[in-house]
């Protein structure tokens, strides 16, 4: 009995544990500005509060908040079914990128604030 109960237990310990986990960025401090955005080194995670204002092209848009706007990239993952609209405020989460158009966020996830 000791040796089934030992077999077993090596055998729960040795099975990597395959439940939920968090899959997504890292965020940190309080949510900026589109202003700061600029200042912002490429790579670094960024949460603004603002709107969509227009669809640019693809995965493209142009996002707004109280200090201006940029540009934003967002795939058909992260939009999981969700209808925006210029009124609706959210809060992306981002990673600050640049491309030959200048800098732009690349959205990772985003939440409907109103």
């Amino acid at each position: 009995m000791r040796i089934v109960l030992a077999t077993t237990l090596a055998l729960l310990l040795a099975t990597p544990y395959s439940g939920a986990a968090f899959i997504g960025p890292t965020e940190s401090g309080d949510s900026g500005t589109v202003a700061e955005v600029a200042e912002t080194p490429l790579g670094t995670y960024v949460r603004l509060v603002g709107s969509l204002e227009a669809h640019l092209r693809e995965d493209y848009y142009r996002f707004r908040d109280r200090t201006g706007s940029i540009r934003v990239e967002i795939e058909p993952d992260v939009w999981q079914g969700r209808d925006i609209t210029p009124n609706t405020v959210i809060e992306i989460t981002a990673e600050v990128d640049r491309s030959l158009q200048g800098r732009y966020l690349w959205v990772k996830s985003f939440v409907v604030v109103d």
